[in-house]
């Protein structure tokens, strides 16, 4: 799964970097991020029809990390729906028609994963402990986590209040490959950006962008960090340090 991820970059590099026209403006009041949590609010990157012309642009917006599904009863769902799994996102509803209609890209510097410790030869019980990975593009550049976006109507606010609309977002996720499934059996979506123009494209069928989700991953590399990214309350470029990993863990000597 993808739990946790950094965006810190400034506004202004993000609509360099994925092309958009239009920043919203509640995004810049939006601060960077080492340790971006479920309801959190986060970046997307949409294609929308612009407001007062009516042209689909690129926009940089912000939504809340979780998806709300339209028909839900209130919005405490979307903590349970901070990802969508790759292999089933056709035949869940909550998923099926963002996957057709509303997909986005969510820019990330990198994210996290926790690798467990190998159970015990001898059993017994008590916490596992994990060793914490960030997770980041091996070239240095921001990740284009796959996401799909949703609208939510809250019934107890009035026709006119700006605030009666939610938009959340989920990060889609596939099974790990490689070296880095040590760590953990599942990742997030990246996108190269080769693709974005397709996935974000509102003329793009729901089976094409499925089949846009199993392109090849980019090299990643995995930075053990502390167990301070643990706590939301943390946050900071120091979380992103790199500590001596734990003897059984990816990366360390004999792990």
């Amino acid at each position: 799964m993808c739990g946790r991820y950094a965006s810190f970059r400034e506004d202004q590099a993000l609509a360099d970097e994925f092309a958009v026209a239009v920043v919203a403006d509640d995004v810049r009041l939006l601060p960077p991020s080492w340790n971006v949590a479920p309801t959190d609010g986060v970046r997307i990157v949409v294609e929308r029809a612009d407001q007062a012309t009516g042209e689909i642009t690129r926009q940089l917006r912000v939504a809340r990390w979780g998806l709300v599904p339209s028909w839900a009863k209130d919005p405490s769902v979307g903590a349970r729906m901070i990802n969508a799994r790759v292999e089933t996102l056709a035949q869940k509803p909550a998923f099926a028609r963002p996957l057709a209609t509303r997909r986005a890209l969510l820019p990330a510097d990198g994210y996290y994963e926790w690798q467990a410790a190998p159970p015990p030869a001898t059993g017994g019980k008590g916490r596992t402990p994990k060793q914490p990975f960030f997770l980041s593009p091996a070239d240095g550049s921001v990740a284009a986590l796959a996401g799909l976006y949703e609208f939510w109507r809250d019934p107890s606010k009035d026709d006119d209040d700006p605030a009666r609309w939610l938009v959340s977002a989920t990060v889609v996720t596939r099974a790990a490959t490689g070296p880095l499934a040590a760590i953990h059996d599942r990742r997030p979506v990246l996108l190269p950006h080769d693709v974005h123009d397709a996935w974000l494209d509102p003329a793009t069928g729901a089976d094409a962008a499925r089949a846009i989700l199993d392109v090849p991953p980019p090299a990643l590399v995995a930075t053990p960090v502390s167990t301070r990214v643990n706590a939301v309350a943390n946050d900071g470029p120091e979380l992103l340090d790199r500590v001596e990993p734990a003897p059984w863990a990816y990366g360390a000597a004999g792990g």
